[in-house]
């Protein structure tokens, strides 16, 4: 059978700094066919480098030459196997909700969620929640036998409150609603978290995600900003997934994003959302709000962010939590 390699100068920047410089570089390629973005996608996974900003490759050309064993090689760049990555997202998350029922033991849980309370503003413009009694302790002592009392309170709330989920609802009228996403895509879901605190720019680029195989994942971005939730300063600069990163992202056959941040796309673009219309098509999750994901392993936890069953609604807050592999 005949191989390929390509052949090419590199420059490649990291989202937290820094740079890396290659000249007349040699790569395998799985067929003649790879586009440029493609083998700059194989070229991060070979050199096994994580938190890639940007790769540039110049002078290239592809040659007939037999393969050296390039590491990433023998598993297509997620560009290339959309179809591929979806089929696998299933059989990945619904095995790990297997195994996690076969275990005896369970690791410790994390809270991801940020706490509801009356008054908390979570987004500039959505109305804060209201907290009402609709029986108090006092009144309902009328109705039952004495010592026996009961609370029934009434919350008023946007569905964009808290740490909630997107359904593809909330962006598309003919999208799934809340009372029709699968729990398994929902609940233990293998988690993988992006450490981007020191990231220099706003923007989360595709190559960022180049260096790990995510079908079936929950891809986790941990930007720090959660730090400034409920405060004024939380509005402005927030971190973002660029719109070639949720490409990436469903190409790949990721079964949830969720984002420590004011939201997943850039608020301060001018009214694009590329990522919530990419992600949410696909039938892809979508968290925000997300917290304490500094606590969370980079590889080897499991999410879980289970909305309430409600039809003809998109969006809710969610009790997220990670639970954390059970030591060895």
């Amino acid at each position: 059978m005949t191989e390929y390699r390509a052949r090419f100068d590199a420059a490649i920047t990291f989202v937290n700094g820094g740079g890396l410089r290659a000249e007349a570089f040699r790569l395998d390629l799985p067929s003649p066919s790879v586009s440029e973005a493609q083998i700059a996608e194989l070229l991060v996974r070979h050199l096994g480098l994580a938190l890639v900003g940007s790769v540039e490759l110049s002078n290239l050309e592809v040659v007939e030459e037999a393969h050296r064993g390039s590491r990433g090689v023998g598993a297509e760049p997620a560009s290339a196997t959309a179809a591929a990555a979806a089929a696998a997202s299933a059989g990945t998350s619904g095995h790990a909700a297997s195994a996690g029922r076969a275990s005896a033991q369970r690791g410790r849980l994390v809270d991801l969620s940020h706490v509801i309370s009356a008054g908390l503003v979570t987004y500039p413009g959505i109305p804060a929640p209201l907290i009402t009694p609709h029986l108090t302790r006092e009144a309902s002592r009328e109705h039952y036998a004495p010592g026996t009392e009961f609370e029934i309170d009434v919350i008023a709330m946007a569905g964009n409150t808290g740490t909630y989920l997107d359904s593809p609802f909330h962006r598309y009228a003919d999208g799934g609603d809340l009372a029709s996403l699968p729990l398994e895509t929902l609940v233990g879901v293998p988690a993988e978290v992006f450490r981007l605190t020191d990231a220099s720019a706003r923007g989360i680029p595709a190559e960022v995600f180049f260096d790990r195989e995510l079908a079936g994942t929950a891809v986790l971005l941990h930007t720090g900003w959660s730090r400034h939730f409920g405060r004024p300063e939380y509005a402005h600069g927030s971190p973002f997934l660029t719109e070639a990163g949720a490409r990436h992202l469903a190409d790949a056959g990721v079964a949830l994003v969720g984002i420590d941040a004011l939201n997943i796309d850039d608020t301060e673009s001018g009214g694009e959302r590329p990522a919530h219309s990419i992600l949410l098509a696909a039938g892809i999750h979508v968290v925000e709000h997300l917290t304490a994901l500094g606590d969370v392993p980079v590889r080897g936890a499991s999410f879980t962010a289970v909305p309430p069953r409600v039809a003809g609604f998109g969006t809710f807050p969610v009790r997220a939590f990670a639970e954390l592999p059970v030591p060895g």
